[in-house]
């Protein structure tokens, strides 16, 4: 069992997070993966349900009007956001939640939930290694990858609003760092 129900990944677009909580997925299966909300284009292999919940942006709106995100954000044209109703849900089965989310995310649930969020931020070694990694994905237009290299530079700024920091440069290293912050959180 965790002591914090709510166990927050967080980087740049690029810096490894979603790698590092599908590891962390596969090492602890009593962790569910929390899926975000979003109104951008479904990528290649991805779920709808399992990756994201992809939604209209009429459809994102009418929620955000409802009252139903924990946290939401408009980050490069597109919305992205956690529904209140899917923490609870876990919270209530009792399970902890792996969340994937951007800083501004995990400082909104830190804000929501602050006696149960554990917050890890994840961060590449340079932003010439985060470039190489963004281009190496293919995903984005230059014009898109200029901005996302601009935002990584700002959240980058957020590291010390969070209980941990792990380098992600070398993936194993980063796979045991992330590995003993999660049994410090066991009780």
């Amino acid at each position: 069992m965790f002591k914090k129900k709510l166990i927050v990944l967080s980087s740049p677009s690029g810096g490894g997070k979603s790698t590092l909580a599908n590891h962390l997925m596969t090492l602890y299966p009593e962790i569910r993966f929390s899926v975000s909300c979003t109104t951008r284009k479904i990528r290649e292999g991805e779920v709808h349900g399992k990756d994201y919940f992809f939604l209209s942006k009429e459809e994102f709106e009418e929620k955000i009007a409802n009252g139903e995100f924990a946290e939401y954000e408009q980050i490069f044209g597109n919305y992205y956001g956690t529904l209140k109703s899917e923490i609870k849900k876990h919270i209530n089965s009792g399970n902890s939640i792996l969340f994937d989310v951007d800083v501004k995310g995990a400082v909104s649930l830190r804000r929501n939930f602050p006696e149960d969020t554990l917050l890890i931020f994840i961060y590449p070694p340079s932003l010439d290694e985060l470039q190489r990694r963004l281009e190496k994905r293919r995903t984005e237009s230059e014009e898109e990858l200029n901005t996302r290299l601009e935002r990584a530079k700002e959240e980058l700024t957020y590291k010390d609003k969070f209980d941990y920091a792990i380098l992600n440069d070398d993936l194993k290293i980063a796979f045991d760092d992330l590995e003993k912050v999660i049994k410090s959180n066991l009780s």
